[in-house]
């Protein structure tokens, strides 16, 4: 843990005196926000390690089309979500290509969703850090010796402020998402509150929906101190550089 930054299982406590006028709100609140932080760091971690491998490998390489798959990581970057999510509703149910690991409403398969979406946004992001990371650091890289791989570190030091703010903002898209986890995770909670695939933003979307307020307002509350603890994640990385 940072030092200085509240831990995440702190604020269903913080938030707890609030929680009134339902049955199982601890348990309730703190199943939805357990799934939706072991969904969404599940998919990030993820994501992350194609991402950013496959940023380096575009930035370093010269190849016909490159510019062609530019094109299609950038397009990524603001695909619809609920587009993401009815294809991965399709791969995973009965006709699907992954019928046969029955991930239908299951949080795997919104690890999946929000995986599709962080993807383009963490590698978009890393390769434009790579890319602007100047020549002759590279080529002094080579100069002294270095393999290709020395110079895949030296490249990577330079341009971790960029990686790390892409990893981020990868991990706020996923985080935040409604649509595509809605289609393919069915919101499901047991009978008991505990969450089986609701997650924050699909839980503030149906108490909203059903007139409890308050407690929407509450999971309003703890997504945006989620927020901030990415944020100030980002600050204590990036040391005002990001």
């Amino acid at each position: 843990m940072i030092e200085g930054l509240v831990p995440a299982s702190h604020l269903v406590d913080a938030f707890a005196p609030l929680l009134i006028d339902f049955p199982f709100e601890r348990n309730y609140v703190g199943s939805i926000v357990r799934v939706s932080l072991y969904v969404s760091l599940t998919a990030v971690l993820a994501a992350t390690l194609v991402g950013v491998p496959v940023a380096m490998l575009v930035g370093f390489s010269s190849f016909p089309g490159k510019r062609t798959v530019v094109a299609v990581i950038n397009t990524g970057m603001g695909f619809p979500s609920v587009v993401v999510g009815l294809v991965v509703l399709f791969a995973v149910s009965n006709q699907g290509p992954l019928e046969g690991f029955d991930l239908v409403f299951t949080a795997e398969a919104m690890i999946l969703s929000q995986f599709v979406l962080a993807t383009p946004v963490i590698t978009g992001v890393s390769l434009a850090a790579v890319t602007s990371v100047e020549g002759g650091v590279r080529d002094a890289a080579y100069a002294m010796g270095g393999t290709r791989i020395d110079v895949a570190l030296v490249t990577i030091k330079e341009a971790r402020y960029g990686i790390v703010t892409g990893v981020l903002a990868g991990l706020g898209r996923a985080i935040s998402e409604v649509g595509s986890v809605l289609i393919v995770g069915g919101n499901i909670a047991g009978a008991d509150g505990t969450s089986v695939t609701r997650t924050l933003t699909t839980a503030i979307q149906l108490e909203a929906r059903q007139g409890r307020f308050e407690l929407a307002l509450i999971l309003g509350a703890i997504l945006v101190a989620l927020v901030l603890l990415i944020n100030g994640v980002v600050l204590r990385f990036g040391g005002g550089r990001v």
